[in-house]
């Protein structure tokens, strides 16, 4: 993924649900978990950090599922990951 770059992917209800419990299963049974977005793949590092935000601007509210890690922890276990810290919300 580029330096810079931010890909974001809507989702139905049912599909969001559905990618949050593949998240949390893979995550519980210490795996790896992958996901493609816009056409590329994001391999999250097994040092990611997770977080929940919450923010509200100009009237519109936003809840943010999100996992951050250091490209560099990602970079031995996949390529073309280039940014200095990538980003998956969920």
């Amino acid at each position: 993924m580029e330096s810079g770059r931010e890909i974001e992917k809507d989702y139905s209800l049912a599909e969001f649900v559905a990618e949050l419990r593949r998240l949390a299963d893979t995550l519980e049974s210490n795996g790896r978990f992958t996901i493609k977005i816009d056409e590329e793949e994001v391999l999250v590092s097994e040092e990611a950090t997770a977080s929940i935000a919450f923010e509200i601007e100009e009237g519109r509210a936003e809840l943010e599922f999100q996992l951050s890690w250091e490209a560099d922890e990602a970079e031995d276990d996949a390529e073309g990951v280039s940014e200095d810290e990538n980003e998956a919300a969920v």
